[in-house]
């Protein structure tokens, strides 16, 4: 006869059915695509802004006021501040550089508040940095990049500043690589960097000051520049095509439904891979805050789940809507090699802002563009971490997608619920696992500088014999902030069936037709074969 009374007595139904859900959820984690790691247990900063730079460097930034951060600057090194509400006398980095062989951190010295900036890389690849708050309002900065190792730093410019202070501000290259600078808090007006020498100064778009409304939801504007060389201006729930040459409003697109999208209300926008003959541009508005929330200060507030796309160029353009998994507010939208979009980041409730958002969303989201609508979500294996307010995610060189930042705090705060977050984790789509190694290709050759227009070869290897046909895509190195990567963008080349080449495989390429499509600047170009993308090759798109 068996002794039961040595073994453990059977789980209670309760408890029994508990451990039966979170098996059950476990097991559905492990299914689900995509995989993370830890990249650094402590950054020394929690990222505002961040943006990957042609070195294989990534450039985080927080504001100057936020008091000690946990980076030293070099002996000797401080900035000097009377009017610095905690720190007179500071000596910790508001910026570093990270360096993604080694994963070595090292402190950069910022010297105005970059609170809410905005940025942009230039045709050279030096990084822009424009506005803030206070003594940052408007001040222009850039930081040239140099190899890891260097002592490249932030330079901020004397005798040249914006004629607007600008705060929440958008950046947007141009075809002719002189970067937009468009709106602000209480600036509803663009100019130009450099300036342009027909027009001085600030120049009124009345189009911000007619969306605005009595929480804001004006700041951050979506700017994507269309392929015909307008912009797509989107702000709380419209959007405009703007002629930034003749300073006049073109186009005006029917209004979004489901509430205001932009910051204070926190949803996030991507414009789609342009391909084919370029003539044709989509736009993916997703998630965002009820209007009220923020006035309110509602942390429980339920997102938004829904997604509008317009096709920009269209003579007679519409709404698409469709709705995400997860209702969703600070969500980031970060373009894949492969013309997907991810969703990371974010919240299912609350709205943007110091300690006004709750419900973290931990499951990423891929977008698939060329599924029918109703099967373009998949959802994602979910991260750890709660990344809220200022946090951001960038593409990598080597297709995986950094997470930085999350400090919904005046001030940076450990003990608490959502706590200032110092890691930087990195999440890798479903395409870079195990078994598809065999399909990634390597980029072996490529012209480093690349001219419009141009015809060119590039060289691959690829584990397996190819069977259809490799994609080689142009992929934008953009500035994260605020839940919008501005500057992101995906061009896909026109390319011939690969051919065997000793022992490599030979592409033969047309360069972007003009700087409409694709503005001078660096790009991460990537070889992806059967979905599967290469380590991006750097190269130089120029006139």
């Amino acid at each position: 006869m068996a002794n039961y009374a040595s073994s453990p007595p059977p789980p209670s139904r309760p408890r029994f059915l508990q451990i039966l859900f979170f098996t059950i959820i476990l097991t559905a984690r492990a299914q689900l695509p995509g995989t993370w790691e830890l990249i650094v247990p402590n950054a020394g900063i929690a990222s505002m802004h961040t943006a990957v730079t042609r070195f294989n460097t990534v450039v985080l930034l927080d504001r100057t006021n936020i008091g000690p951060s946990r980076k030293m600057l070099p002996k000797g090194h401080c900035r000097y501040d009377r009017n610095d509400v905690m720190l007179k006398k500071d000596c910790f980095a508001h910026s570093v550089v990270f360096d993604l062989q080694t994963n070595q951190i090292r402190p950069l010295m910022i010297l105005t508040d970059t609170w809410c900036s905005s940025g942009q890389f230039l045709p050279d690849g030096t990084l822009l940095q424009t506005g803030g708050d206070l003594d940052g309002f408007k001040k222009i900065r850039k930081f040239e990049p140099c190899e890891a190792g260097g002592n490249c730093d932030w330079v901020e410019l004397k005798g040249v500043e914006l004629a607007n202070g600008r705060w929440y501000a958008t950046n947007q290259i141009l075809p002719d690589g002189t970067v937009i600078i468009v709106g602000g808090r209480g600036t509803n007006t663009v100019e130009y960097y450099p300036p342009r020498k027909n027009r001085n100064g600030a120049v009124e778009l009345k189009f911000l000051a007619d969306v605005q409304d009595n929480q804001m939801d004006n700041l951050y504007p979506y700017v994507h520049l269309l392929p015909n060389g307008h912009l797509f201006i989107f702000a709380n729930n419209k959007a405009v095509m703007y002629d930034h040459e003749g300073n006049t409003v073109i186009r005006d697109y029917p209004a979004l439904s489901g509430g205001p999208r932009n910051y204070p209300s926190a949803g996030s926008s991507v414009m789609l891979a342009l391909e084919g003959d370029f003539s044709t541009a989509v736009i993916v508005v997703c998630g965002g805050a009820q209007y009220g929330a923020f006035i309110a200060r509602s942390t429980d507030t339920p997102a938004h789940g829904s997604c509008g796309r317009i096709v920009a160029t269209d003579p007679n353009p519409g709404w698409e809507m469709e709705d995400m998994p997860y209702g969703r507010i600070m969500g980031d939208m970060v373009m894949l090699p492969t013309g997907d979009s991810l969703i990371i980041n974010g919240a299912q409730a609350g709205t943007q802002g110091f300690e006004m958002a709750s419900n973290p969303c931990l499951y990423p989201v891929l977008y698939r563009p060329d599924q029918p609508t109703g099967l373009r979500f998949m959802t994602l294996n979910p991260g750890n971490v709660p990344r809220m307010y200022h946090s951001t995610a960038n593409l990598l060189p080597d297709g995986r997608v950094l997470i930085a930042g999350s400090n919904p705090h005046f001030f940076y705060k450990f003990a608490a619920e959502f706590p200032t977050e110092l890691r930087l984790e990195a999440f890798s789509p479903e395409y870079l696992s195990p078994d598809r190694a065999n399909l990634r290709p390597g980029i072996e050759d490529i012209p480093e500088t690349i001219r419009y227009g141009e015809a060119f070869d590039v060289l691959v290897s690829v584990p397996l014999s190819v069977v259809g046909i490799i994609d080689v895509n142009f992929g934008s190195a953009p500035f994260s902030t605020h839940s919008f990567s501005q500057g992101q963008r995906l061009v896909k080349l026109a390319v011939t069936p690969s051919v065997p080449d000793g022992g490599l495989y030979r592409i033969k390429c047309t360069a972007p037709p003009n700087g409409a499509v694709a503005p001078p600047s660096y790009y991460m170009v990537f070889a992806v074969n059967q979905g599967v993308p290469s380590v991006a090759r750097w190269v130089h798109l120029a006139p």
